[in-house]
């Protein structure tokens, strides 16, 4: 089957949310434990985190899942056009400085650029536009995710070629109940793939992240009468927040580490950790039990099929290729792209209720 252009899958011009894959060459365990040399490539996982954490902070793109696992990565973005939009001149010289950085300092980090050195980047307003749009562009970050990353694990391997196979998979994420279900599956890949046993111990996932960053806060307001969020940020800080937000859909400041404040979600963060410890346990008992009621109503206020819910999420990749979403949704995203239908829309007439 032939690939589908990135131009018909990506309107760079809107708000979009999409679920990436990148998978080392030959399907080779180039970032963790190798079971036929015995080597670990462990400590790479923590390399691609990294890179993403700065990439959140720099790009008008915000990461609202991820898991690196030992041979390819996923990784939920949404791009935000319209929060680079407002960002002034200065800014955009600035972060593609941070990005591009014509000195760095020991540590490899960019130095503080001069007067002079942002003069240049400013000078030119074609260029500058330019830059502009590819800071909230898709293939720009996913491009700066994976470049560092290969060159660095060439260097140690003494090596040349390619770490990662061709160019990333990209599948539009086109409602919520597509988006929840995807960010379950994303959370559960280490449990799916016997790995972890529950999503607290999945480390490198999104879900980990938000966990681990619940606890320190519960901790911290247990042990302190007045606890001051400025003096220690949250460890999730640079992943989007969970829950739908409209107020709070205005653009951080230049120090955060993420493009804004939005959520994408209709439940709040506890809602999600039980919504994907249950499905968690269900996966890893390899049949499901009965649903929770509370959990029941957040899948019907989504429409999505609560006897289908566990197989959605076990099996997404396999169940949505081009894009994922209900008929509704999918109907529309086959009308933009000028085509008369996509695959999977039988599959998503079972699993969401349109």
């Amino acid at each position: 089957m032939a690939r589908t252009p990135r131009r018909e899958v990506i309107d760079e011009s809107s708000v979009g949310v999409f679920h990436c894959v990148n998978r080392c060459v030959r399907r080779a365990f180039l970032c963790g434990q190798d079971p036929v040399s015995g080597q670990d490539f462990d400590h790479r996982r923590a390399w691609i985190q990294r890179r993403m954490e700065f990439l959140a902070g720099e790009f008008g793109v915000e990461v609202l899942g991820f898991a690196v696992m030992s041979n390819h990565l996923h990784v939920i973005l949404r791009t935000r056009p319209d929060v680079v939009a407002e960002w002034s001149d200065n800014d955009i010289a600035l972060r593609w400085w941070n990005l591009f950085p014509l000195r760095r300092e020991q540590d490899g980090s960019p130095a503080e650029p001069t007067e002079a050195e942002l003069g240049m980047l400013l000078c030119d307003s074609k260029v500058l536009a330019e830059r502009r749009q590819r800071l909230s562009s898709l293939s720009w970050f996913m491009r700066w995710l994976a470049e560092p990353i290969a060159r660095r694990a060439n260097k140690e391997d003494e090596c040349t070629g390619r770490f990662w196979e061709g160019r990333y998979k990209c599948q539009p994420l086109l409602d919520e109940a597509a988006l929840l279900a995807c960010s379950v599956y994303v959370d559960l890949n280490p449990v799916r793939a016997g790995i972890a046993a529950t999503p607290e111990t999945s480390r490198h996932t999104s879900g980990y992240e938000r966990i681990e960053a619940s606890k320190v806060e519960i901790g911290t307001i247990r042990h302190s009468d007045t606890p001051n969020p400025e003096q220690a940020p949250r460890q999730d800080d640079w992943l989007s927040p969970i829950e739908l937000d409209k107020q709070s859909e205005r653009s951080t400041t230049r120090s955060a580490r993420r493009a804004s404040d939005r959520g994408y979600l209709s439940l709040d963060l506890t809602a999600y950790l039980k919504l994907l410890d249950w499905t968690g346990r269900q996966i890893r008992r390899g049949k499901r039990g009965s649903i929770p009621s509370d959990l029941a109503l957040i899948l019907e206020r989504l429409q999505i099929s609560a006897d289908l819910w566990v197989n959605t999420v076990q099996n997404f990749r396999k169940l949505f290729h081009r894009a994922a979403g209900s008929p509704t949704t999918l109907a529309a995203e086959a009308a933009r792209r000028g085509k008369r239908w996509l695959a999977g829309m039988q599959t998503s007439r079972e699993c969401f209720a349109g």
